[in-house]
């Protein structure tokens, strides 16, 4: 049986887009000052209630829509992940064979919004990629990926087979999700929306805020000329069968998909210098990952979750928290798990309270989402 060549995968250049800031080092700089962007709004168009939430400025938006302005109709939504790719594509520091780079765009809800107002093959996923490829110039068929609250996670796991494969030598991976009523609605319904900035690990947490945001990573199996940033090292992705949006109550399933990344990057619990969580702020969701976390001998590790800065960006936010990991190993800091004070999980954690120099030669990032699902990353440091 002949033996599969695997190539190694880079990050070669990132982008954050949200409330919190327009790129990735405004990201970096604001959480380093303890700066958070969620906040409360009284706004009779999303909600009858007052809301946390983050969401992106009059003036933010008016840059992302400059950028975005290219003559042909596309949708706030379409604009948002249009900008980040087109700031990360900045960022290189060569130019990518458009033959040779595909889109992954990583959704939960999409154009959501227009439900109702535009016809139905325009509220398609795909329609939406397909958009945003053509704008970029690529060729190849642009891929979507849309699996609840791990959909960034998975998207870069795909990205990384794929590379690996010699399939395609580049990815731009594209995680975004708008602030909508509709979305804002159906947590509120499950009553998981907090009254207050939320607090994830911490014993005194009332649930999630939501955020919106675009955040796009841009990977590549080519380390010459493109300077990369850090390793890609593995993924794995498993499911809990347990309820549709309840997750495990034991952790078991997440602790095997953390357990499969490490075994397919060739570490162990101690070589992991930093976890990036899921961390909602939920009550089931923090003391099903502390238990994962406990199983897979990773307690005593570093973890925090970047929820309390801004929110739950649904399938942008294991993009947004992976350009924040790749950050942290570029910086070798650990990073802040804001509103955290008060240990509130059944069992031990290391949450990290204060951005501090460590040596991390690999990040965990986890996520879990509705349907039992969960999917993770290992990040290296070059």
């Amino acid at each position: 049986m002949a033996q599969v060549i695997t190539r190694p995968v880079y990050a070669i250049a990132t982008n954050i887009t949200s409330a919190m800031g327009l790129d990735t080092a405004a990201h970096w700089q604001r959480t380093a000052a303890g700066k958070v962007a969620v906040m409360g709004y009284e706004d009779m168009s999303f909600s009858k209630t007052p809301f946390w939430a983050s969401k992106l400025d009059a003036m933010q938006w008016q840059a992302v829509a400059a950028q975005a302005n290219t003559g042909s109709p596309v949708s706030p939504f379409e604009q948002m992940a249009f900008y980040s790719a087109k700031q990360a594509l900045q960022n290189c520091a060569d130019e990518l064979n458009p033959q040779q780079t595909v889109l992954i765009l990583a959704t939960t809800k999409g154009n959501i919004e227009w439900l109702g107002e535009v016809p139905d093959n325009r509220l398609l996923l795909h329609t939406s990629a397909s958009i945003i490829s053509k704008q970029l110039g690529l060729h190849p068929k642009p891929i979507v990926i849309s699996h609840a609250c791990v959909s960034g996670v998975v998207a870069l796991t795909h990205a990384l087979r794929l590379l690996q494969q010699g399939v395609y030598r580049n990815a731009i991976v594209v995680g975004c999700d708008r602030f909508s009523k509709f979305v804002l609605s159906g947590f509120q319904s499950f009553q998981a929306i907090a009254d207050e900035a939320c607090k994830p690990f911490d014993a005194n947490r009332k649930g999630i805020n939501l955020g919106e945001a675009a955040s796009t990573i841009i990977l590549s199996s080519q380390e010459q000329p493109y300077e990369p940033l850090a390793k890609l090292s593995a993924g794995a992705t498993s499911n809990d069968a347990n309820h549709i949006s309840g997750p495990s109550r034991t952790g078991e399933e997440l602790a095997q998909a953390i357990s499969r990344a490490m075994n397919e990057a060739g570490l162990v619990s101690s070589d992991i210098g930093m976890v990036s969580a899921h961390g909602t702020a939920t009550p089931y969701n923090d003391e099903m990952e502390s238990k994962a976390f406990n199983l897979a001998g990773l307690n005593a590790t570093p973890v925090h979750s970047f929820k309390g800065y801004i929110g739950h960006t649904l399938g942008a936010a294991g993009v947004l928290e992976s350009a924040m990991c790749i950050e942290a190993l570029r910086y070798q800091q650990t990073i802040p798990s804001a509103g955290y004070e008060l240990h509130g999980v059944p069992v031990p954690l290391n949450v990290t309270r204060r951005m501090e120099h460590a040596k991390i030669a690999h990040v965990l990032k986890t996520a879990s989402g509705f349907g039992g699902c969960n999917a993770t990353a290992i990040w290296s440091k070059i």
